[in-house]
Parts: C-alpha cells; structure tokens; sequence
C-alpha cells in the first residue's frame, strides 16, 4: 500500500523534529524483532528519555539532508531503525547495545553525532564513556586541582611568616623564664 503525499511530509517533519532535539542518532538494523521485542525497546528507551523509531530509508534520508547532517548511504540499506539520545548519548547507546546483545537479533550499525559518522566501533567507544556527571565531576577536580595548589603557593610565605613570629615569641617566652 502507497503511503500518501501528506503523510510522507508528516514523516518527514517528524524525523526532522526528532533530529534537532537529539544529541545523536543511533542506527540500527532491526530485521527479525518480533513487535513486542520493539515495544520493549521503546519502553526502555523512553525510561532514559530517548526514542527508537522505525524509519522509511528514503524519507530519513532527505530529513538528514533537511536537517544539515551527514547522510550515512551505507547504513541506510535495509530495514533501518533509529535511536535518538537526548542528553545522555552513552547511556542510549548502552541500552541498545545491551538489548542487541539480549536479543541477538538487533545489531548497532553506526551512529550519527554532530557531523560525524560513527561505525560500529565508534558505537562502542561512546558506550565506554561515563555519564554525564562523572564527567563533569571530573572537570570539576581538573579544575580545582591547580587552583588549590595556586592557593596553598600564595598562602606559603604568610604561613611561614606565621611559624617564625611563633617560634620567634617562644624563644623570648624561655629567655624571660
């Protein structure tokens, strides 16, 4: 059956709005996924505030280029499925990873994020990184660490200065007694 003119423009609006609202898009092939095995994908994907999506190859297609983004010919062969990250890009990719593995059926292809494309093995580097959190936790003590060493050089002297009027001032205590 022949999708109609108005619902492809619906489509391709809603992989468009999809598409800015993501920090990347995953691409999956998702031959052989019963419905309920993708309902379930879903379900979890919403708990981390992401979406999976089946996609028409064509209409994906011309929303990446409506959207300025790098067109992946090479993935989009097939039935292709999409996971769009929100915030947390390692955690998406980790769910789909990880139902890929429950599964065996599901397989990461590659991903889009910014104007790169990633291969399967750019896929599992972003599933080692740390959340977002740790990250920022760690930019944080990065930070911190040489201000800190700023302020104990600078305290130094004073400190010092503070130890010789003390040693200074028990020496003339003894001297009295």
């Amino acid at each position: 059956m022949a999708i109609t003119k108005e619902k492809k423009q619906e489509l391709l609006a809603g992989y468009v709005d999809r598409m800015s609202n993501s920090q990347a898009i995953i691409l999956t092939e998702y031959r052989g996924l019963t419905v309920a095995s993708i309902t379930e994908l879903r379900r979890r994907m919403r708990e981390l505030g992401c979406s999976f999506q089946v996609v028409k190859n064509t209409l994906f297609e011309l929303a990446l280029r409506e959207a300025g983004m790098p067109i992946p010919t090479e993935l989009l062969k097939g039935p292709v499925a999409a996971g769009y990250a929100g915030q947390e890009i390692p955690s998406t990719v980790k769910a789909l990873l990880e139902f890929a593995r429950e599964t065996d059926i599901l397989k990461v292809t590659g991903a889009i994020v910014g104007n790169r494309i990633l291969d399967a093995d750019g896929i599992q580097a972003l599933a080692t990184l740390p959340p977002r959190e740790v990250l920022l936790a760690q930019l944080l003590g990065a930070v911190q660490g040489p201000m800190g060493n700023l302020i104990g050089t600078i305290n130094a002297p004073l400190r010092e200065l503070v130890q010789v009027l003390k040693a200074r001032a028990e020496q003339g205590k003894q001297a009295a007694a």
